[in-house]
């Protein structure tokens, strides 16, 4: 499983990459802030809105502490995806956030 810290993401945001993230966070995390430009697919309803992710593009996932996306990381890496784990979530994510 490929990882990304959250400092390599933000530096990247910062560089103006064009990425795919998807923060797999239940509804009330997200309500307290998430990556700008982040797409909110919780962590139980992937299977059922995995039509909804690019197979042909990489993604980057975000939890709160990088456990979930992890486990979201080998789900989508079983049926084909190309997905990237961002260590340590949200809790250590200094950059800007959206509500």
């Amino acid at each position: 499983m490929k990882h990304i810290s959250p400092q390599e993401l933000e530096q990247q945001l910062k560089e103006g990459r064009a990425l795919s993230i998807i923060d797999v966070r239940e509804y009330e995390e997200v309500a307290h802030g998430k990556i700008p430009g982040a797409r909110h697919i919780p962590l139980g309803q992937l299977l059922e809105r995995m039509n909804e992710i690019d197979k042909n593009e990489e993604h980057i996932l975000v939890c709160r502490s990088g456990n979930r996306s992890g486990m979201a990381c080998q789900l989508l890496e079983s049926y084909g995806y190309q997905v990237v784990n961002m260590t340590g979530g949200m809790l250590e994510w200094t950059g800007e956030i959206e509500r």
